[in-house]
């Protein structure tokens, strides 16, 4: 079935749906960009950016009970109801991720961060990115071939999360470190690899979606 024809032909309200998707996915994005600021800023500075991370989290929250209000009080959705339990639900998930992530680095309190963390940083703007592009094409009834390809980046994307993620590992316990340090980072790597675990289980779910009603 034709997810753009079907979209035409349901009550205003159930395409509220994927207003609620494109919404966490900016918020998403937005956290995504604000782990990068923090990791890039010195210790003044990341109070100030903190004070974005409450917004978010705000707005990652009515999405999630928009969505999911939504969800229970309409008898004829677009997609599968239990695919816009998990999107939903994984949205929030990621971007909660984020933002404990960005909270961490205050609480660690740790002056300068090394390359590995910026590069995980960069990468996560990266994958938000493409989840907010995976999303809009799931509004849009974009083509199998452009959700195929797309779900294809994100998954180069966390593979190179992988890839630097043994990397950061194998550093932190060369012995170069003392044990809370390590802890610290260990914390913060596997926070940002779990960010870009959920944004792949996001893109194969769209994908998924794409297969079914092609």
């Amino acid at each position: 079935m034709n997810l753009g024809f079907l979209a035409k032909l349901l009550p205003p309200p159930e395409n509220k749906f994927y207003q609620y998707f494109e919404e966490a996915a900016e918020v998403c994005e937005l956290s995504s960009q604000l782990f990068y600021q923090i990791v890039h800023s010195d210790l003044k500075e990341r109070e100030e950016y903190l004070i974005h991370a409450k917004t978010y989290k705000r707005r990652a929250v009515v999405a999630l009970e928009g969505s999911l209000a939504l969800l229970n009080a309409s008898f004829i959705t677009p997609i599968d109801r239990e695919d816009i339990q998990l999107i939903t639900s994984n949205l929030y998930k990621s971007t909660k991720v984020i933002l404990k992530a960005c909270v961490n680095l205050r609480i660690y309190k740790i002056e300068a961060y090394n390359e590995i963390v910026k590069k995980q940083a960069e990468i996560l703007i990266k994958s938000a990115e493409e989840l907010r592009t995976i999303i809009s094409m799931l509004k849009n009834n974009a083509s199998l071939e452009d959700i195929t390809d797309c779900n294809s980046r994100i998954k180069d994307i966390e593979n190179r999360g992988d890839e630097i993620l043994f990397t950061a590992t194998e550093e932190i316990f060369s012995g170069k470190y003392d044990a809370l340090y390590v802890l610290k980072l260990r914390d913060i790597y596997k926070g940002i690899e779990n960010a870009l675990d959920i944004c792949s289980v996001i893109s194969d779910l769209i994908l998924n979606i794409a297969l079914k009603h092609r």
